[in-house]
């Protein structure tokens, strides 16, 4: 995959930087975004799982697309050394999750996001402003 598009998010960014789990959400959401994710949340789930810190959520509007994304996701991150400790559900292309670490990645299909519905599951949870991180439609 020859992309060499840098996003604005990058400027400065360094493999150090993205140990904080914050800046690595935050990164992976504008990634979604660059690539016409829909509904992205960023969700800190620190105090209610020991799994992982954050969860970013987000929509694709076909399969073809969940793939796409996981795979931008997977791409730019592999320039910074990053890579997945786990990937489930790429195959099926309806939920994929990239496992990070301390940082989970849900892409879903808009029904497969509406049946599991994490949002309502991890409901207790702070959703953070990604405003600044995302493009206007």
């Amino acid at each position: 995959m020859e992309n060499t598009i840098k996003l604005p998010f990058e400027d400065g960014l360094t493999p150090e930087m993205l140990e904080d789990s914050e800046k690595l959400a935050q990164f992976v959401v504008a990634i979604l975004d660059s690539k016409k994710a829909r509904d992205i949340k960023l969700l800190h789930v620190e105090k209610q799982t020991v799994i992982a810190d954050y969860f970013v959520i987000c929509t694709g509007t076909s399969r073809t697309q969940v793939r796409s994304l996981v795979d931008e996701v997977e791409y730019k991150l592999g320039n910074y050394g990053i890579a997945p400790l786990h990937l489930e559900g790429a195959d099926s292309g309806v939920w994929v999750l990239e496992d990070f670490g301390s940082v989970i990645v849900h892409v879903f299909t808009g029904e497969s996001r509406e049946f599991y519905n994490l949002e309502k599951l991890y409901q207790g949870t702070t959703e953070q402003d990604i405003s600044t991180l995302i493009t206007e439609d």
